[in-house]
């Protein structure tokens, strides 16, 4: 039995026992004085009596008359003259009358009429002794209707004394549930701290629980210090901080080859010339400045445009990953006069080539990187700051449709919202036992009704620019929900950050949610990490939103910024899916392994499941699964489940 129901019982106990022993003290008080009353009355009633009868010189018709008269006024039960010698002269009784009290309470109190008596005279001769024994209903009647009023009173002091120890419990029992939510908040691995109540017992173990809560966050923020310090280690290069080459080409290679990418982007790949002459010439400490120099003007740009990816892939060597297509000779030229400015400051002689391309969804990375490494050796051959665009040799692509117009794409996809031409690819997230965790389920848009399915690649650029994404995410979550419904497989679906901007996005996946409980359950919804970095307050409402209803949340695509996530454990996630780039190539890479091994750790020390994305090779998952990874998906957990595949 629960703390509060034990003093809530205590209390109703408490009540109801100080409201009926009040109840009888009232009443056995009210009827002992009821009784004095009746034997007073009954003996100045005798006396009277008396008085009047030894005024008649013992005549005994006008006595009997007196008593007849006195009796048959109805107070009394019992009148009776006694003679000197002990004879019975006169006898009149009757029954009790009846009482308007109920029976029951006349049982349950009796009320004695103690007889009163007195002595009849002539002069100083004795002629006998009255008695007269009233009526008790009448002092019944009272008795009852003091009765009623005092239990009446006594009830609304007891109601409100319940609602007084109501306020009192409710004062009590707010500490206590926030106490208890704290509690569950750490095993869902959720540190929140709560206000101390005025209850000193509970400030106590208030004070316990924050001291505890915020001894977990000092440890996590080390943990995640640590882990941000092996990610530097393992994908950064030592001087600039860049990527290292590794990275970097995973991070190209999950650009080209992603569910939600942008069809086209750009490619930019800088050299700074002859390094090793200008080593020679100004020395190591002064090349490294210039170096870092060179990274900290490439920096400025991608702090301007978000999703960029740059890297170090040599000595010598900078690549600019660009998000969008169609500006990658208008950065490289920008970049080219910047540095054109800046590098004479450190001597003369410095300059550097540089090749960009226009690069498209699905082109192979060996492709990508032969067309820009042939534009830098063009660039090269024509002197300093010299700039070069080159062709990876595609063709159409499905992003030159675009020349339609952004109105006739828009419209397309409303058209496909209209009559439900969308539907979900499957891709299994598998555990180390080959069980199925969910369908990982990308979505896919029919825009032409007479061509295939197009990828986010393609309309999802459109999407945000309409501002459709939160109606897409939902016809996701629906359709998602009738897979499952048909055949009970869980399966996961993206939402885009430009949803949670909707405030009534939650709400409205809430209430759809809750009208479906069985399915709910089975569903997995992600989102960028991005958004939790700089939507946290939107995620935190999504997942507090969603958890009643079974649904887990995660983030996708994670890894760069997970430590910068300052309130990670407030969360509310129940899982974290590891983006490509920090995946890849895991097999062999010590510096990787280490990372990824701490990243594992300060997840599931927050109760978080880990999947990994991408995972192309069997070598990698099965690192992964040694360092405690949950699951995987990618190219090779799909050779693994082909069974899974639609």
């Amino acid at each position: 039995m629960s703390l509060i129901r034990q003093i809530w019982l205590l209390l109703v106990g408490a009540l109801l026992l100080a409201f009926f022993g009040s109840v009888g003290v009232v009443i056995t008080s009210a009827r002992d004085t009821l009784q004095t009353q009746l034997r007073i009355k009954n003996n100045d009633n005798a006396a009277s009596l008396a008085l009047a009868l030894s005024q008649q010189k013992g005549d005994q018709q006008l006595m009997e008359l007196l008593m007849s008269a006195q009796f048959d006024t109805g107070f009394y039960r019992h009148i009776k003259l006694t003679t000197a010698d002990g004879r019975t002269a006169f006898l009149r009784e009757q029954n009790l009358l009846p009482s308007q009290a109920p029976n029951w309470f006349v049982a349950l109190v009796p009320i004695d009429s103690t007889p009163g008596v007195a002595q009849v005279s002539d002069g100083w001769r004795a002629l006998g002794s009255v008695q007269v024994v009233s009526q008790t209903a009448f002092a019944h009647d009272d008795l009852w209707v003091g009765s009623m009023r005092s239990a009446f009173a006594l009830a609304v002091v007891a109601v409100l004394a319940a609602l007084i120890a109501r306020a009192v419990v409710e004062r009590i029992r707010r500490p206590l549930d926030a106490a208890v939510a704290q509690a569950h908040s750490l095993v869902h691995g959720e540190f929140i701290t709560v206000e101390q109540p005025r209850v000193p017992e509970l400030a106590r173990l208030t004070e316990a629980m924050n001291t505890m809560v915020g001894r977990l966050k000092i440890i996590f923020d080390a943990q995640a210090e640590q882990v941000e310090a092996l990610r530097r280690e393992a994908h950064s290069d030592p001087l600039t901080g860049l990527s290292n080459r590794k990275h970097f080409m995973a991070q190209l290679s999950t650009s080209l080859h992603g569910e939600d990418v942008a069809a086209q982007s750009g490619l930019v790949l800088l050299r700074v010339l002859d390094l090793a002459g200008i080593n020679r010439n100004l020395g190591h400490a002064n090349t490294d400045r210039m170096i870092t120099a060179v990274a900290q003007a490439l920096q400025e740009y991608t702090q301007r445009v978000k999703g960029c990816h740059l890297g170090r892939l040599n000595g010598s060597d900078f690549a600019l990953c660009l998000p969008v297509g169609g500006v990658a000779l208008e950065t490289a030229q920008a970049v080219t006069e910047a540095l054109a400015v800046a590098l004479p400051a450190f001597g003369s002689g410095i300059a550097v080539a540089v090749g960009a391309v226009e690069m498209h969804s699905g082109t192979a990375v060996g492709q990508v990187m032969g067309a820009v490494d042939a534009a830098l050796a063009r660039a090269e051959s024509r002197g300093d700051f010299a700039v070069e665009l080159g062709s990876t040799g595609d063709g159409e692509s499905a992003a030159d449709t675009t020349t339609l117009g952004e109105n006739t794409w828009r419209r397309r996809i409303n058209e496909a919202l209209a009559h439900g031409r969308m539907k979900l690819v499957n891709f299994p997230v598998i555990t180390s036992s080959g069980e199925l965790l969910h369908l990982e389920c990308p979505l896919r848009i029919q825009l032409d009704p007479q061509a295939g399915y197009d990828s986010a690649a393609l309309w999802l650029p459109l999407a945000l620019r309409g501002r459709l994404t939160a109606l897409i995410d939902e016809r996701a979550v629906e359709l998602a929900l009738e897979g499952i419904e048909a055949d009970g497989k869980p399966r996961c679906v993206n939402v885009s950050s430009a949803s949670l901007q909707d405030s009534a996005f939650a709400s409205r996946l809430r209430a759809r949610l809750l009208d479906a409980p069985q399915h709910a359950r089975s569903l997995w919804l992600e989102v960028p990490e991005i958004a939790a970095v700089e939507q946290f307050a939107q995620v935190q409402e999504l997942a507090h939103q969603l958890r009643p209803t079974g649904v887990r949340v995660g983030l996708e695509h994670a890894g760069e910024r997970l430590a910068r996530i300052d309130r990670l454990f407030e969360a509310g996630l129940d899982y974290v899916k590891l983006d490509a780039s920090a995946v890849q190539g895991v097999a062999g890479d010590e510096g990787r392994i280490t990372y990824l091994k701490s990243v594992v750790a300060m997840l599931h020390g927050l109760s978080m499941k880990v999947i990994a994305e991408g995972v192309a090779d069997g070598d990698d998952a099965q690192v992964l699964w040694n360092i405690g990874t949950d699951a995987v998906t990618g190219p090779w957990a799909s050779g693994v489940r082909r069974d899974l595949l639609a």
